[in-house]
């Protein structure tokens, strides 16, 4: 078993940035496979990043290029740098994990594909 806590969520202008980060409580998440999703109100549960076995990173098109997903090993924990935010990134922000190795980047993998799930936190940001 894995349980996942997400910090870092709170509300931001336009342009802002913030970094979540997801707290894992087994002893190593360093070879998991991991990822990032949202949920906007009224709308499905959507991939934003993944991280695969060794460390290599995928996107969803609409934050490539302002998302950075990242890990450290010692703390066991993952991270979503959010830069150049935009309103339509408001969402609840969920990690997860899979106990399962992953190489097949830069492939991003939907939620069926995940066993463990963190609460959530919400990101809200004004224009």
């Amino acid at each position: 078993q894995v349980q996942l806590v997400e910090s870092g969520g709170g509300s931001v202008q336009t342009g802002g940035s913030l970094r979540l980060s997801c707290a894992a409580s087994r002893k190593s998440i360093s070879r998991y496979c991991m990822g990032w999703f949202r949920q906007a109100p009224g709308k499905e549960r959507e991939a934003v990043a993944g991280i695969f076995s060794d460390d290599r990173t995928t996107y969803a098109d609409s934050v490539d290029g302002r998302f950075t997903i990242s890990r450290t090993n010692a703390d066991n924990r993952l991270y979503l740098q959010m830069n150049s935010l935009k309103p339509a990134d408001t969402a609840v922000y969920y990690c997860a994990a899979r106990d399962l190795y992953c190489y097949d980047w830069p492939r991003l993998r939907g939620e069926n594909e995940y066993n463990y799930w963190g609460q959530g936190t919400q990101v809200t940001v004004s224009s």
